[in-house]
């Protein structure tokens, strides 16, 4: 088990995260699938947080982050799930 430091603490805080589309339709399509993975953890750098594992089902995505105690869950996912959802929109364009 590999733990972090800050100055005044020593932590190891992994979470298992699933996430789905809205009405969990099955959007995550192959095209989409490449990029996503690349900029999950690009978006989880940017938060102090690293994605060990993760899969991307046709329907939901799971996730195991170490998330620093600097920023909550909430905080992280929230900033993931909506600056990739920008991402998309601007990168994959229907048509």
């Amino acid at each position: 088990m590999t733990y972090r430091k800050l100055s005044h603490t020593v932590w190891e805080c992994q979470y298992h995260l699933v996430f789905i589309p809205k009405y969990r339709q099955k959007r995550i399509c192959v095209q989409i699938r490449r990029l996503l993975g690349e900029v999950f953890h690009e978006l989880a750098r940017h938060k102090e947080s690293v994605i060990e594992a993760g899969h991307l089902m046709p329907d939901h995505v799971h996730m195991l982050i170490i998330i620093s105690v600097k920023y909550s869950v909430s905080n992280v996912m929230g900033y993931i799930k909506g600056e990739s959802a920008i991402y998309i929109v601007q990168e994959v364009k229907p048509g």
